[in-house]
């Protein structure tokens, strides 16, 4: 068990410099489609936020084509080798995202975060690589571990790429300065991953893979009847949380006036609270709870949490409520990522872990399409829904979830 424990350390790197290049986008979105720096003054606050949203859906409808991919292949030819492959898709992504802001061309914009999210998919080979080092009682603190790499991506990315796209912190920065910088981080990443990180599957397994493998695990997560209860609660989740993430940026703007710099400071401060969950709270209460005695808990916590949103007019209040909604989320994800890492048998892990992306990533590809639109009829429409359907997943889990037996879905 020592050296399962050692070789976790790289594939946390790995996470924690992939989730700082994401970070440092997150401040820049919604200040750039809001403000005056790539749209012209004649489009209206509902057409901005909807093309916000159909940006953000387009990185995450790609990395639904990519993670079943991108994890079966891993199945296929090995961890280490299809995550060193996909890594180039990252930095063209960041590279072509930059060039885009500079000659302010909205269809190479697109193009760029197509590019980017269909490498992304490599989260699911990464998931794959920890649960092929973890046993049943060590998963939920392995994921754990590795959700702490993704809050400190998220402490650090966001606060640096607000800082970055700054001007007024050094007159030569801009809304491209983060994605440089970005970029030299996915080349530090193939370095990382071609001197450090060490192959975790032993077995290779072929399955057949097409670009409608995607849809095809939509298809087994919800007509498979040992698999369906739990990815119904998977995308319920998903879904609410991404209505919050996905358009708390505009709330941050036209509420509390935000810009590209606050925005990156208070999800800095969010990561700290999501590391501090998963890395610390979630490791402490895995010793002695079950994911499915926990869960009960933290999702209807963080269902709760979310309206909290609504009522702050200062900003202690402010990074107070979304420091619960934090904690709550890092006990929630790690958990359920456990529970359907079980469902699998051991060598399957790279298709059970890539179907759960697929939900993942369709839960987070429709909120921003719908909150593009309804975020424009009221600001708060987003965290109702978020809450609404937080809470509909936890009634679906205490209602019908109910333990499965190991190893029930091989299907390779």
């Amino acid at each position: 068990m020592q050296k399962k424990d050692f070789s976790i350390f790289p594939i946390f790197l790995v996470v924690f410099i992939d989730l700082l290049g994401i970070g440092v986008v997150i401040p820049i979105l919604g200040p750039l489609f809001l403000g005056n720096e790539l749209l012209p003054d004649s489009y209206s606050f509902g057409t901005r936020t909807m093309l916000l949203g159909f940006l953000i859906a387009s990185y995450s409808i790609a990395q639904f084509f990519g993670s079943p991919i991108l994890g079966a292949l891993s199945d296929k030819y090995g961890r280490k080798k299809i995550l060193f492959l996909s890594l180039p898709g990252t930095f063209l992504g960041y590279l072509l995202f930059g060039v885009a802001l500079l000659q302010h061309n909205l269809f190479l914009l697109f193009a760029s975060r197509i590019i980017g999210g269909f490498a992304g998919g490599n989260l699911s080979i990464v998931m794959s690589s920890i649960a092929d080092l973890s046993d049943e009682k060590s998963k939920a603190k392995n994921f754990g571990l590795v959700g702490m790499a993704f809050g400190l991506g998220f402490i650090f990315g966001p606060f640096i790429g607000g800082k970055l796209a700054d001007p007024t912190l050094v007159s030569w920065f801009n809304y491209a300065t983060p994605l440089w910088f970005a970029s030299l981080l996915a080349l530090f990443n193939m370095l990382m991953v071609a001197n450090y990180f060490k192959e975790t599957s032993t077995t290779r397994i072929h399955t057949k893979i097409s670009m409608l493998t995607g849809f095809r695990n939509i298809r087994k997560a919800f007509t498979i009847r040992n698999l369906r209860v739990i990815f119904i609660i998977v995308f319920l989740i998903t879904l609410g949380f991404n209505f919050f993430t996905q358009f708390f940026q505009v709330l941050l703007i036209e509420k509390f006036s935000f810009n590209q710099s606050d925005i990156g400071t208070l999800f800095a401060f969010v990561g700290i609270w999501i590391a501090f969950s998963q890395g610390f709270l979630t490791r402490v209460l895995s010793k002695r709870f079950s994911p499915k005695q926990i869960l009960p808990f933290s999702i209807l916590l963080l269902a709760i949490s979310l309206p909290l949103l609504l009522i702050p007019t200062k900003l202690f209040y402010l990074y107070a409520v979304n420091a619960v909604i934090a904690i709550f989320a890092g006990l929630t994800f790690p958990n359920y990522t456990a529970i359907v890492s079980g469902l699998g048998a051991k060598d399957s892990q790279g298709e059970i872990l890539g179907i759960n992306q697929s939900i993942q990533a369709l839960g987070i590809s429709i909120p921003p399409i719908v909150a593009g639109f309804i975020v424009s009829i009221h600001l708060y429409l987003p965290i109702i829904v978020s809450a609404a359907l937080m809470f509909i997943a936890w009634l679906v889990f205490v209602m019908f979830f109910k333990e499965q037996e190991r190893k029930i879905f091989h299907e390779v």
